[in-house]
């Protein structure tokens, strides 16, 4: 049975993607970080761990929490929008939460569960965004969200350096209908995650020396960084 481990799985892409995985026999621990989101977890037969990526404290303990695991997949899901433009400066702890969580979160995840997925030669995976890529930016709009992209995608570039034993990867899911993406998406949750679903599993069991520290659409094409 493989394993997929999901962060920040409580909610839209992350639960549907828990609940996809679940239903295709896989095992599936994922983490939220209060206890509305992991009874949500365990309702779908996830095994579920108690992690607030905003906190480096509680997100350091990643480690010992798997201890003894063996992963084929971790997919970094957790994330935060904002809509602000240049125009208005962002206070510090807006900065802080979406740089913390969507790109500091990532790169204290990773270092603790390469280990476990070089067993299998798996796949470290981060949800990102189209709004990451410089080539594409033709408005400011979400300006704080996009620097945090940008960061998150670079990292995933320069990760995939100093651990060559798996794979690393950054997707787009698409404009989806969550919290973040609003009612008006044209993407459906469930049709993302199968996307998302089908887009890893050819990254994870063909190694295709292309797609290591690359930033792929949720269909799996390469996008512009």
């Amino acid at each position: 049975m493989a394993t997929v481990l999901l962060i920040g799985a409580s909610r839209g892409i992350g639960l549907e993607l828990a609940r996809q995985y679940r239903e295709d026999g896989w095992r599936v621990i994922a983490t939220a970080r209060n206890s509305d989101g992991l009874e949500r977890l365990k309702g779908l037969g996830c095994e579920t761990l108690r992690v607030d990526v905003t906190d480096p404290a509680s997100n350091s303990g990643l480690s010992w929490q798997l201890d003894g695991e063996k992963l084929d997949l971790a997919v970094y899901v957790a994330g935060v929008g904002d809509r602000d433009t240049a125009v208005s400066p962002p206070t510090r702890e807006k900065f802080d939460l979406l740089m913390q969580t969507n790109a500091m979160g990532p790169m204290m995840v990773l270092p603790q569960v390469a280990p476990m997925l070089a067993q299998s030669a798996g796949t470290f995976a981060v949800i990102s965004s189209h709004f990451g890529s410089l080539t594409l930016t033709e408005t400011s709009l979400a300006v704080l969200y996009r620097m945090s992209k940008v960061a998150l995608n670079m990292y995933i570039r320069c990760a995939q350096h100093d651990f060559p034993e798996i794979g690393c990867v950054a997707l787009h899911p698409g404009w989806v209908q969550t919290d973040m993406g609003g009612p008006q998406a044209p993407v459906k949750v469930q049709d993302s995650a199968a996307s998302l679903r089908q887009t890893l599993e050819t990254v994870r069991t063909q190694r295709d020396p292309k797609h290591r520290g690359a930033f792929l659409n949720h269909d799996g094409q390469p996008l512009p960084w």
